[in-house]
């Protein structure tokens, strides 16, 4: 009875880590994947809270330049020299500072990136073998990748997204 118990368990075993296909060639999107994970989701909103402030502040600069630079435009030839020099001034100190926060911006949402590649790399890595090991997959192509096939490939990008969203 033992025996047969333990045939029993070893077959259902057998039928439920078998792959529900075997694909030889199969394709995956590892952008798509990595962008819609429920890491890089967190990773975007941690990083828009962080610069929410700096964000504000350029865009409420960038719409004081382009006030200041309508008016220089319109009035300042009329304008006395002084006050257009003023304005002048105005227009160079609120431009410095809007490119020093544009460049501030552009290299916390890089250094996010790179930070959140860094993570997530491993990971990818642990669940596309995961899935390849699941389907038998001998070659692994991007979509952009592909020229041409008569077969259409199995997608594994959202099967690697879910083991994603499990690892972190």
């Amino acid at each position: 009875m033992r025996k047969l118990i333990a045939i029993l368990c070893l077959g259902l075993f057998a039928v439920l880590t078998t792959p529900a296909y075997s694909a030889e060639v199969a394709m995956l999107d590892w952008r798509q994947a990595l962008l819609t994970s429920d890491a890089a989701q967190r990773s975007m909103q941690d990083l828009e809270s962080r610069l929410a402030g700096q964000q504000q502040e350029a865009q409420s600069l960038g719409q004081e330049l382009a006030q200041l630079q309508q008016r220089l435009q319109q009035e300042g030839d009329s304008l006395p020299d002084a006050e257009r020099q003023s304005l002048f001034q105005e227009f160079q100190q609120k431009g410095s500072r809007f490119e020093q926060l544009r460049q501030q911006i552009m290299q916390e949402q890089m250094s996010a990136e790179q930070e959140f590649l860094q993570q997530a790399e491993p990971k990818l890595d642990q669940a596309v073998e995961q899935v390849i090991s699941r389907h038998g997959v001998q070659v692994l192509v991007e979509p952009q990748g592909v020229l041409h096939t008569d077969q259409e490939l199995p997608d594994l990008t959202n099967e690697v997204i879910e083991i994603l969203n499990t690892l972190n």
